[in-house]
C-alpha cells in the first residue's frame, strides 16, 4: 500500500510494479536482509529503481 499511495496507483498496479522489480528479488535474498527494512524504505527502493530505468 505504501507504494500505491506514493505513486497514486491502484494496489494491483503497485503490486505488479513491485513483483517486476529487482527490489523484489533482493527482498528474498538473505544476504541483503532487505526483508528487515520498513515498507516505506522498500517503496523508496522500488521508486528509485523505476526512475533509473526511465
Amino acid at each position: 500500500m505504501a507504494l500505491a499511495n506514493r505513486l497514486n496507483v491502484s494496489p494491483e498496479r503497485a503490486l505488479k510494479l513491485f513483483y517486476e522489480s529487482e527490489t523484489c528479488d533482493e527482498l528474498h535474498n538473505p544476504e541483503t536482509m532487505l526483508y528487515t527494512f520498513s515498507d516505506n524504505y522498500i517503496a523508496d527502493e522500488v521508486i528509485a529503481e523505476k526512475r533509473m530505468i526511465s
